[in-house]
């Protein structure tokens, strides 16, 4: 046998299997085009759920503008919405004395104006219509303090609006709210305005917003700074107690989402926005601080943008079903 001829045809062999392993193994660049290319597949893939008009009338999805929202933060207190009896009987009392205090007012510079002319009127009448004058002023001052212990000593009325505003308390067309606030949670200056609600009310009664504000006594049972309001409410039972909010901070500007839109999925809040026609995108938003109307927000939507105000639920429960990575 010729060793020769058997070493070169080993040696054959052995090329042969090495260039069979070099050809198996792609090049390292190759593998990372390859990556890169799926990942750009991936960006410029279309984000959302993309539905045709017939699916979004299907699904009764409707949308509409996202809005520009001042928000402010604040305290919460307790209110009570006063009865009118107790400003009525005070009002009454007022003018009956101030209607006295006229009268004798009266009577006593008509007779001074007598006094050293012929057929005046004696001293003694003089005096005691000196004395009346000064019984009644002295009933009008103390009724006056009486209606000022009642609706506070400096409330934002006078003259004819004084009147005008008195009488629609005591006739309880206007309600009185007296509200305390816990020590230390509300600026020094009184509050401009406040927002208040009935207690354990749901989420569909809007809360009035109340714009007229003065101090009041405090609260012997309560610790806490107290103000007077004046609740245009019809729906406000007397004697009534109210959840009261009272703005703390100052006022920011940002994005209103309707309670109508949010959804929560996988513990987080979010609602759908139509970025073109019949694409819609699960956005998430931060619920930290809701408003009367839904949440306030500063980032992540934008005011224009179309958010989803029915449908949305339909709109997760669609794009769950159809993400591969539910299943």
């Amino acid at each position: 046998m010729n060793f020769s001829h058997m070493r070169m045809s080993v040696g054959f062999g052995l090329l042969l299997l090495s260039a069979a392993c070099h050809q198996s193994t792609p090049p390292a660049d190759s593998k990372a085009a390859a990556d890169t290319k799926a990942a750009a597949d991936k960006t410029e893939a279309p984000v959302g759920l993309t539905l045709t008009a017939e699916q979004i009338e299907k699904l009764g999805v409707t949308t509409q503008p996202l809005q520009v929202l001042d928000y402010s933060a604040e305290t919460e207190g307790y209110g009570t919405v006063m009865t009118h009896e107790t400003v009525a009987l005070a009002v009454a009392e007022q003018q009956t004395a101030e209607a006295a205090e006229r009268q004798s007012t009266a009577a006593l510079a008509r007779s001074r104006r007598l006094a050293g002319t012929a057929g005046a009127i004696s001293a003694d009448i003089l005096e005691g219509n000196a004395r009346q004058a000064a019984v009644d002023a002295a009933a009008s001052a103390l009724a006056k303090r009486r209606l000022s212990s009642i609706v506070g000593q400096n409330p934002p009325w006078n003259g004819e609006e004084q009147t005008s505003t008195l009488k629609a308390l005591a006739d309880g067309t206007i309600k009185l709210l007296r509200v305390t606030f816990p020590l230390g949670s509300v600026p020094a200056p009184t509050p401009k305005t406040l927002r208040a609600e009935p207690i354990g009310a749901n989420s569909s009664v809007k809360s009035w917003k109340i714009n007229s504000v003065w101090p009041a006594p405090a609260d012997a049972a309560l610790p806490g700074r107290s103000f007077f309001a004046l609740l245009r409410a019809s729906d406000a039972a007397e004697g009534e107690r109210l959840l009261t909010w009272a703005p703390t901070g100052a006022i920011q500007s940002g994005i209103l989402i309707p309670a109508v839109a949010g959804v929560i999925s996988e513990g987080k809040y979010w609602c759908y926005i139509e970025k073109e026609p019949g694409r819609f995108v699960k956005t998430e938003f931060d619920a930290a601080k809701p408003v009367d109307a839904g949440y306030f927000v500063t980032k992540g939507v934008a005011a224009g943008d179309k958010v989803v105000i029915a449908g949305a639920g339909q709109l997760l429960a669609q794009e769950s079903n159809s993400d591969p990575g539910s299943e």
